[in-house]
């Protein structure tokens, strides 16, 4: 049954679909076949079309006669933050040629996960990609996998969730100081925040909205799926560590910093993050930065949703390198 789905985004959005039905009404079919995939034009606009929330099933099943890719997996590199070796999966996309480059996807996991979770041999990430790089819902590119784990490997068992919370935000800055120079080193990827994707559910929802804004010279595209809290102060699970902001605010939007996307989500079953991803658009509209963030009817905190998101993310990324 289709989903349906009460459309929160940012003021700016209203604006711009009223001012393209003025100029002439547009289907929503015709909006999603207009730029460089399938034809879309320079002016794409990610926000000037609704996410959707009704993907079939089928887009996550391993299709005939679909090339799915060259999963590399546990590919090693040392982290100075973590001092020790830290570990990915990085997906090369079908028809992967080492002597092009690639726009590059880092994608966080939830607590208590790591790499292997949702970036693994016949996972939901990896077949949804797939089947739509297999029909030009999507760019080719390069995705990596990402442990949040960010301590000595050895000790990881005796970690508690409040310490393994505080280490996981060591990976916020890893990612740009260690692992991204790693990726630019040894992976034909283009460089460039109109060529570089962030995204994560939960915990790494959080992690992704943090990094991204850690680093706004380095990311052009930042999905965040029910984030937790801890990104900036907020009055959720006050006096808990998972309440303790990593920054005390956004930045302030300027011609240089901007994303040319920026994505939440939330499902109104979710049982822990609906407030805290509501708060979070509220305060991005208020500090000047364009946002698309969905409130959606009938799905939780599970992958069923996290399928959807990234659906929505893969097909807006990269279209006229940003621009």
């Amino acid at each position: 049954m289709k989903k349906r789905i009460v459309s929160l985004t940012a003021i700016i959005l209203t604006l711009v679909i009223f001012l393209s039905a003025c100029a002439g009404k547009q289907t929503e079919t015709d909006t999603q076949t207009t730029g460089t995939v399938n034809g879309k034009s320079g002016d794409y606009s990610p926000y000037a079309t609704e996410n959707r929330y009704d993907i079939d099933s089928e887009m996550f099943e391993k299709q005939s006669g679909v090339d799915y890719g060259t999963l590399l997996q546990d590919v090693s590199y040392y982290s100075t933050i973590a001092g020790d070796n830290k570990q990915i999966n990085i997906l090369l996309p079908p028809g992967y040629d080492e002597k092009q480059s690639y726009p590059v996807t880092y994608i966080f996991h939830g607590f208590g996960s790591d790499h292997n979770t949702h970036l693994a041999k016949d996972s939901y990430i990896i077949l949804l990609y797939g089947n739509m790089l297999h029909q030009g819902l999507t760019v080719p590119q390069i995705l990596v996998g990402m442990d949040m784990y960010t301590d000595k490997l050895a000790d990881k068992k005796e970690k508690t969730d409040e310490q393994m919370r505080f280490i996981y935000d060591k990976a916020i800055k890893e990612t740009g100081v260690d692992l991204m120079p790693f990726i630019e080193a040894n992976y034909p990827v283009k460089t460039g925040r109109e060529n570089t994707a962030i995204a994560g559910m939960s915990e790494g929802g959080a992690k992704s909205l943090c990094t991204g804004f850690e680093w706004l010279d380095k990311f052009g595209y930042i999905g965040s799926f029910a984030p937790d809290t801890g990104v900036i102060p907020t009055e959720f699970y006050k006096g808990t560590f998972w309440n303790t902001p990593y920054m005390e605010q956004f930045p302030q939007p300027n011609e240089n910093n901007v994303p040319y996307y920026l994505y939440l989500a939330v499902g109104s079953e979710d049982p822990w993050n609906i407030d805290c991803t509501l708060y979070y658009r509220d305060v991005l509209t208020k500090t000047g930065f364009q946002n698309q963030t969905d409130y959606v009817e009938e799905y939780g905190h599970d992958s069923a949703f996290w399928g959807q998101c990234f659906y929505n993310f893969f097909s807006k990324i990269f279209h006229n390198n940003g621009k």
